[in-house]
């Protein structure tokens, strides 16, 4: 597949993308990748970096036009490709375009990708690397202008079935997710439903969680909604506004892969605080509209009561309401009420048991999931 890769800037989406070629070259897959910013300073050499956001729009549009050009030429007979670059950009010259569509209608993508990340890891890196001034609203209002320019420009190629949101994930385990999309899109699209809020406490119960959704994940294409977990970051600073402390901490993965912690503001987070909760709402919704299924774990509580949350019940509802298969593994002894049942293509007791259901043997690793080969991943 051909595939463009967005995400607003703090993302660090060439680390992330290069892990995804080690696995394109320990699965001996062809995949070049060309990152376009790279290009650009290439091509700019007269330009610090960190600074070429700061440069005229005609000077950057031209930069920008340049590269595109020697890409399309260079990748006219690969059927394997990423191109790393975005959609838009809010910098001080306010909100412009960061594409031109006449050179993407000449790069012929089959897929667009637009990974996201946790605003205050988005916030950290981007005023590390950049000397900005921009709030947590800001990074909010940049991801959802990326989103919508993304699956805009999707919809004018007749990608829009081919138009993925990503989560980045803490610990990249989504590289590969997004390596998969590349180089298996025949393989199924699973949206991971389980309960969140209500069982942080629970370690058993998370346990669990965790075993279903490394399953699952090893057999199919997987997204996972806690791979944007800023709903921790909201709930821990309202707990530190109650205890009059100002600050929390906050998560972002470097460049190595690492998880490092810093101080984020507690007033910067409860200023956005409805924008998490509504694009939460949004966002998973979105994960389900592109996969092909639902596969939705309701744990056993104590007293056998099931961990059955309002937003699983409304993901399920969602999609089966828009088509989707929907696969329900029902932990607790007492019965699922008609509500889950008359709505779910099947349900099971077990996770063991869904993947016999999908004809896959529980505990094995797909066989073909990274073959060792050649490496053959390029970077241009």
């Amino acid at each position: 597949m051909r595939a463009i890769v967005t995400g607003q800037v703090g993302l660090d989406k060439k680390h992330y993308l290069e892990a995804v070629a080690r696995l394109a070259g320990e699965a001996g897959t062809a995949l070049h990748f060309y990152h376009v910013g790279d290009r650009m300073y290439a091509e700019a050499q007269d330009v610090r970096p960190g600074t070429i956001l700061d440069l005229p729009l005609s000077r950057l549009h031209a930069l920008r036009r340049s590269v595109f050009k020697d890409i399309i030429a260079e990748s006219a007979d690969q059927p394997n490709l990423i191109v790393n670059t975005h959609a838009t950009f809010r910098w001080r010259h306010g909100l412009f375009r960061a594409f031109d569509f006449d050179q993407m209608e000449k790069l012929r993508p089959d897929m667009f990708i637009c990974l996201v990340d946790n605003i205050e890891a988005i916030h950290h890196r981007l005023h590390a690397e950049h000397c900005l001034d921009a709030s947590f609203k800001d990074m909010i209002v940049w991801r959802e202008e990326e989103i919508m320019a993304t699956e805009l420009l999707a919809l004018a190629l007749g990608c829009q079935h081919r138009c993925f949101i990503l989560p980045r994930g803490r610990e990249q385990r989504t590289t590969r997710t997004c390596f998969r999309l590349v180089s298996e899109p025949q393989l199924k699209k699973v949206y991971l439903s389980f309960p969140m809020s209500h069982v942080y406490d629970l370690p058993d119960v998370l346990e669990e969680i965790h075993v279903f959704r490394r399953a699952i994940t090893e057999h199919f294409i997987a997204f996972n909604p806690a791979d944007v977990d800023e709903k921790l970051l909201l709930e821990a600073a309202l707990q530190a506004a109650k205890s009059g402390r100002d600050f929390v901490d906050g998560r972002y993965v470097d460049d190595a892969g690492a998880e490092r912690t810093f101080r984020v503001s507690v007033k910067q987070v409860l200023e956005v605080a409805g924008d998490v909760d509504g694009q939460i709402y949004a966002r998973d919704f979105q994960l389900i509209d592109q996969s092909d299924m639902i596969v939705s774990l309701v744990p056993e509580l104590e007293g056998g009561q099931p961990a059955l949350s309002s937003g699983v019940e409304r993901e399920l509802q969602h999609a089966y309401e828009h088509g989707k298969e929907v696969f329900v593994i029902w932990r607790p002894r007492r019965n699922p009420s008609p509500f889950i049942t008359e709505t779910a293509t099947a349900v099971f007791r077990s996770t063991d048991e869904a993947l016999r259901h999908f004809g896959l043997t529980p505990g094995a690793p797909r066989g073909n999931s990274l073959p060792t080969g050649e490496a053959r991943a390029t970077a241009v």
